[in-house]
């Protein structure tokens, strides 16, 4: 009998162990972080139909991805739809999702609405299309999730995201107001949920590549260069670069609010207080040296003066 010769596998490369590792160390805290997320806002609760918002980014697609996992390992039972709005962008290429989700193997509608030619229409060459899209892509996910009897909405929204809206509304809109993890929907009918809420949208860049998932560009929003937001998120990049902990900082205080401290006399009684004699926790430390630690470098912008 003659010998026969089994070819062994190779050894991993030191660098491939490294990316593999990486890897898995990128999905443990992109569900970690959605798991905490669903659990601390209570966004998907047992029996719940998910509908979940496929527009062919990457943020949606990552959302998709981890919520798919997560289903796996919950402790309560419920079912994803994923659903994408076909604005009919000219070029856009109609067969990605569909055959993106068929090969997933699960639920999935595709919803034909022109919106595009309503926003062209009604928006002037140069302004910014972003209000009007929204809209009427609102008011159609909202109608397609009656249809099919969905009872939560899941969008794409990540962390980064959420301090943009922060901070567009506190720059161009003069409210400190962001996008909730989780709200009632404008017609009161629905409730929506944002399980990327904790998420870096940094991982989720690492995550649609090493996913390798069929992007789509968008030729409305996406393509319009002198939008205010992405100014911000220009801002928000470079801080994060250059000082590391910085966006998770200012995310966290969106979670430690004191209304005390800020101006809002809706949301605290100013006309109303009295001294009490007694020492509070909540006194006016704003101007205690100690409480900040920080040099005029590491705050870009602001000019320190010292009296």
């Amino acid at each position: 009998m003659s010998a026969v010769w089994i070819e062994p596998h190779p050894t991993p490369a030191p660098r491939d162990l490294k990316i593999e590792r990486e890897t898995h160390k990128l999905e443990k805290r992109l569900c970690r972080l959605m798991g905490q997320a669903i659990v601390e806002f209570n966004m998907i609760e047992e029996g719940d139909k998910v509908m979940v918002c496929l527009s062919g980014g990457k943020d949606s697609y990552g959302l998709l991805d981890i919520l798919l996992k997560m289903q796996q390992r919950a402790p309560v039972n419920f079912e994803i739809v994923a659903v994408n709005l076909d604005q009919k962008q000219p070029g856009f290429p109609e067969h990605v999702l569909p055959e993106y989700l068929t090969a997933l193997g699960i639920a999935f509608h595709i919803e034909n609405q022109d919106t595009y030619s309503i926003v062209k229409d009604k928006i002037p060459e140069g302004k910014t299309m972003c209000s009007l899209c929204s809209r009427l892509r609102r008011g159609i996910l909202y109608r397609v999730a009656d249809e099919l009897g969905a009872t939560k909405i899941a969008l794409g929204h990540h962390r980064d995201d959420i301090l943009q809206t922060l901070f567009l509304n506190m720059f161009f809109g003069g409210k400190l107001k962001s996008m909730p993890p989780k709200l009632v929907s404008d017609d009161g009918k629905h409730i929506v949920i944002r399980p990327l809420a904790y998420v870096a949208e940094k991982d989720l860049i690492r995550w649609a590549a090493h996913r390798q998932f069929p992007l789509i560009p968008c030729t409305l929003c996406g393509s319009q260069e002198n939008l205010q937001r992405k100014q911000i998120a220009a801002m928000l990049q470079e801080w994060d670069k250059k000082h590391p902990g910085r966006l998770e900082n200012m995310f966290n205080a969106l979670q430690n609010v004191v209304p005390s401290h800020l101006a809002d006399g809706t949301l605290h009684d100013f006309r109303g207080l009295t001294a009490t004699g007694v020492a509070s926790e909540d006194g006016d430390k704003a101007f205690d040296t100690e409480s900040f630690e920080a040099s005029p470098a590491s705050l870009p912008g602001l000019q320190v003066v010292r009296v």
